[in-house]
């Protein structure tokens, strides 16, 4: 049995990772630290904590004495740090957020699992710092250059991807100078319940409910790699199952779409939505499809954000191989579980939009 200490599990793909544990490791227990910034939101935990499984303590990573007092308190043997600034606009505007964050933040939990795990020698054998990261470290790729392995050089192009960096290789450190037990997962863009509405898929599906433009940068033909973020939490489930100690793996859905045409698919998904449902009508007077047209009208084109890198794709051959890991959500299907549960939820997502 884990008794795992969730950094970040109040954010999207930490909450969503908290709901997984909960429903594939029925003994496991959990402690989820979160600081509560303006993308943490302590009521997506609501239902993880009706159960006695689950604790929630408010508070910054960057707090060295409060992790390592967790960590005895409860006799944690795992870390998953999913706990990062992780919005690129933000990083250019606001850097030093991020170096913090991310970099100080991620050197605090080192610190505290060593002081901890080595030194103490508590769960000696048996403990697991996992750290989540991004695809973003690899920098871009041309259109037609093969997918990001693990082997790629790191080529990171904005202050938020230079963070991430930053603290991956403190990770690996910690694991050659001091043994610390660690793994890392670099991802590709997820998507799916609970995400922020600043990033693009929630944003599109909020401004097309309440009838605003749909902010597409540059040409909009800028690649990402799409992975539903529940297919996310089985590969990092799968790492700490399986996942050879000091090793990282890349964990993508092997679903390249450019902006422009994802754009284009989710106001189809949306319109269709519409088309079967029409007391969504009623609902969301000021969207589009109330007034018997279609979403894609909303696009708009806006001037390319600095340094937007072209491309971004993961070959998980590693993870499939070694840990028989395979994406089970398409693209198309996710789209809707997604759209469905924003409209679902509601109460979730509006308190979060700008004023």
């Amino acid at each position: 049995m884990r008794k795992l200490l969730i950094t970040g599990g109040a954010g999207f793909i930490g909450v969503n990772f908290v709901y997984y544990c909960l429903e594939r490791y029925p003994d496991c227990r959990i402690v989820v630290l979160d600081a509560l910034t303006y993308a943490g939101n302590r009521a997506s935990l609501d239902l993880a904590l009706d159960s006695n499984r689950v604790e929630f303590v408010q508070g910054d990573i960057i707090d060295q004495a409060l992790v390592t007092e967790l960590l005895q308190k409860h006799d944690l043997d795992t870390i998953v740090h999913f706990a990062a600034e992780s919005h690129v606009d933000r990083s250019i505007t606001g850097p030093d957020a991020f170096i913090d964050t991310n970099v100080v933040g991620t050197h605090s939990l080192l610190k505290a699992a060593r002081e901890v795990w080595l030194t103490q020698k508590q769960h000696f054998d048996n403990h697991r710092f996992h750290h989540i990261s991004t695809d973003e470290v690899f920098g871009s790729l041309d259109a037609d250059a093969p997918a990001f392995t693990e082997s790629n050089q790191y080529e990171p192009n904005s202050p938020y991807s230079a963070s991430k960096a930053a603290s991956d290789h403190l990770v690996r450190a910690y694991h050659h100078t001091y043994g610390l037990n660690t793994t890392t997962s670099n991802c590709s863009n997820n998507y799916g319940p609970y995400h922020f509405p600043e990033k693009l898929i929630p944003l599109c599906i909020t401004n097309i409910l309440h009838g605003k433009s749909l902010p597409i940068y540059g040409d909009g033909k800028n690649i990402r790699d799409w992975l539903y973020v529940k297919d996310h939490c089985v590969g990092i489930g799968l790492i700490l199952e399986q996942g050879v100690v000091g090793e990282t793996y890349n964990v993508g859905g092997e679903n390249e779409w450019d902006n422009l045409s994802l754009v284009n698919v989710l106001c189809e998904t949306m319109d269709s939505i519409f088309s079967r449902r029409p007391e969504l009508k009623e609902q969301f007077s000021a969207s589009p499809m109330a007034n018997g047209q279609s979403s894609k009208e909303l696009i708009t084109f806006v001037t390319d954000r600095a340094g937007h890198d072209r491309r971004y794709a993961i070959d998980a051959k590693k993870i499939r191989d070694e840990l028989g890991y395979k994406p089970s959500v398409d693209f198309e299907q996710g789209l809707v579980k997604t759209v469905d549960w924003y409209l679902e939820n509601q109460d979730w997502w509006q308190p979060l939009l700008p004023k």
